[in-house]
């Protein structure tokens, strides 16, 4: 378990165990760290978010019941700041109006005091996935958007017609609808694979959807 050596760009991520009850904040953090996971505690909600720890790679194991900032609430103050770092929530009184409203707004799961360590570890395993899968993504809109930006303003208004208009697939078309001929069409298409490093126009534009 833990973080996925298989890899062949590793990212460096960390299970931030959040419980106000030492000894239940040590026993999640040995359990965790057992199955190789890399973890840091925190005793508050405030006490994290002076961490560097919001935004890093990983996941937040979140105890419901926090006194001061509670566990809903620093939910809340992650998800304004625009940091979607997956949440685990651990609860020994929590009832389903707060699972609910954890889960919509995009808890990974709300588990009930007492439970069995290796189900932990597998939501662990779960949130990591889903942090991974989220910065790939990031990293291709980042890219993307850059290829974008390097596209001169017929180059962009070309390949804003075929995303949202795919019914012009032809350079006839593109053409007509632009007033200009398909060979220059075609020369400009030429240069949006170019920079945006795609080898087809079908890969261009299912790049563009997966971003």
């Amino acid at each position: 378990m833990g973080n996925a050596h298989s890899d062949p760009d590793p990212v460096h991520q960390t299970v931030f165990v959040v419980d106000d009850d030492p000894e239940m904040r040590v026993a999640v953090g040995r359990s965790l760290s057992k199955r190789g996971f890399h973890v840091e505690e925190f005793a508050s909600a405030e006490e994290f978010l002076e961490s560097p720890g919001p935004g890093k790679p990983g996941c937040i194991v979140l105890d419901f019941g926090l006194p001061g900032m509670n566990g809903l609430d620093l939910q809340e103050h992650l998800i304004k700041a625009g940091i979607g770092t997956p949440i685990i929530f651990i609860t020994g009184h929590g009832g389903i109006p707060e699972s609910v409203r954890a889960t919509k707004a995009g808890a990974i799961d709300f588990l009930e005091k007492p439970y069995e360590p290796r189900v932990l570890a597998n939501r662990v395993e779960t949130a990591l996935e889903i942090d991974r899968l989220e910065m790939k993504a990031r990293k291709l809109r980042s890219a993307l958007d850059q290829s974008l930006n390097d596209l001169t303003e017929r180059e962009r208004e070309i390949f804003d017609l075929m995303i949202e208009r795919p019914e012009l697939s032809s350079s006839k078309g593109v053409a007509l609808e632009l007033g200009i001929s398909p060979r220059t069409v075609d020369k400009h298409r030429a240069q949006i694979l170019l920079k945006t490093g795609c080898r087809t126009l079908a890969e261009l534009v299912g790049r563009y959807a997966a971003a």
